[in-house]
């Protein structure tokens, strides 16, 4: 009887990533960590898996829900994969804090995981950057990120006209929570955490969840007037005008950072939306997303000021401000704006597909000429097929994308081989001792 076989598939919201889908994630990648580099932020990173109260020290119990936690076998100490880098960062940061400079800048790429029903556009394993700012409380900052955000987006080649930062402040929304809504402050954190779901769910489970949670007679008409409104960067004084009773905390913070946006030429990207408030309670002033103009996909990136959580992993107190951008939303707003390229184009090209025409020479020259090139830091490459048919050999170097045929053939006997450019065209005899050298000037070109 012949074996039963298996058929496996990958976990449900998680991806495989074959060369091609793996090049093109390289390639959005490669842009993060350009764009970074480039702002004077330094690149870091920490454990896929971190100690399960890490989390919920920061976010409660009920954070556990929506983690993939575990036990190894025998042990007595929980984990859970990351679903977020926030908290890994402020406790690398809390651990140092003494030697590293003011403000630290970092970044980060790698995955992360949430165990949620997967849907467009959200994962439970997705490719993740990170960006913070840590020591530097002023509105230069929270600009800072945001114009990195921004530089990441324009180099993919979008335009404010395809995307918009909207932003908010968390000393103005507890103002309007308290003057428009007469919610007490102990309440903030829940009202918060359920206007951020607001969007997401009907009127009657708005107005269920807010009963569940003490919320149920707060005057939320009012307070639903006012965030209607949105302001465009420049104009902040139509947004005091419209809370008039703005307290002195939020006014200072929106103006300041109003004025950093304008002055690094960010409003056309920028605009003020009392809508946005961000689901997490750690956010303590400014906070923001980064949507698509025509709201079809989620929102591709979101952060802002935190400034208690560096204190929370036994640090100093410390402000913060910082942003995280997926790679899956990010990837579909490029793929519906045909801003990504076939994806065979992200794969590094060969320096060199070396061919053997067939004869003995060129047979015993063949390997060994292979393994110099890669020795000298070429990309080299080769078929493995058996033919030795030149023509469909040149073929194939073609689809691998080499920059040049190396072919070895009668001319071996004069110490050269052809060198095919396979973008021009044009062919000459190369001495093969000068082979690697001309090959790596050409690499530069």
């Amino acid at each position: 009887m012949a074996a039963r076989t298996h058929t496996f598939q990958p976990p449900k919201g998680t991806r495989d990533f074959y060369p091609q889908d793996l090049a093109v994630r390289r390639y959005i990648e490669s842009v993060w960590r350009e764009v970074s580099i480039n702002h004077g932020f330094e690149e870091i990173d920490g454990p896929t898996f971190e100690h399960l109260d890490l989390y919920t020290a920061k976010s409660g119990p009920e954070i556990v829900s929506e983690l993939f936690s575990f036990r190894r076998a025998g042990g007595d100490v929980d984990y859970a994969l990351r679903p977020e880098f926030t908290p890994t960062l402020a406790r690398m940061y809390a651990a140092q804090a003494g030697s590293l400079p003011k403000p630290t800048k970092w970044f980060s790429i790698g995955p992360f995981f949430r165990a949620e029903r997967p849907q467009r556009g959200r994962l439970r394993e997705h490719i993740q950057w990170n960006v913070d700012i840590i020591g530097d409380d002023s509105p230069k900052a929270d600009a800072e990120v945001i114009a990195v955000g921004l530089a990441v987006l324009e180099k993919y080649g979008l335009q404010p006209k395809n995307v918009r930062i909207k932003i908010n402040n968390r000393h103005l929304m507890s103002f309007l929570l308290r003057n428009y809504a007469n919610i007490p402050d102990k309440l903030h954190g829940e009202a918060l955490a359920l206007l951020d779901r607001r969007s997401r769910i009907s009127e009657d489970s708005f107005q269920a969840q807010a009963a569940e949670v003490g919320l149920g007679r707060c005057n939320w008409p009012a307070l639903f007037d006012c965030l209607n409104s949105q302001f465009s960067i420049g104009n902040v004084n139509d947004l005091v005008r419209e809370v008039s009773q703005l307290d002195m905390t939020a006014l200072v913070e929106v103006q300041d950072l109003d004025n950093q946006l304008e002055v690094r030429a960010l409003a056309p990207w920028c605009h003020w939306d009392l809508n946005i408030v961000r689901g997490m309670a750690y956010y303590t002033g400014t906070v923001f997303e980064i949507h698509e103009t025509t709201g079809k996909e989620r929102a591709i990136a979101g952060g802002g000021r935190y400034d208690n959580l560096v204190e929370l992993f036994g640090g100093p107190p410390t402000p913060a401000c910082g942003f995280a951008m997926g790679d899956v939303v990010l990837r579909l707003v490029l793929e519906d704006r045909g801003l990504l390229k076939a994806a065979q184009e992200y794969a590094p090209r060969p320096d060199a597909f070396v061919i053997s025409a067939g004869k003995d020479e060129a047979e015993r020259q063949f390997r060994p000429l292979v393994a110099r090139l890669r020795r000298e830091g070429l990309h080299a490459r080769h078929s493995y097929r058996s033919t030795r048919n030149v023509g469909k050999l040149l073929g194939e170097a073609a689809k691998t994308r080499a920059r040049f045929a190396v072919i070895l053939g009668d001319e071996l006997k004069d110490g050269n081989v052809v060198v095919k450019d396979l973008d021009g065209g044009k062919q000459e005899n190369v001495k093969l001792d000068d082979l690697a050298t001309m090959l790596r000037e050409r690499q530069k070109q």
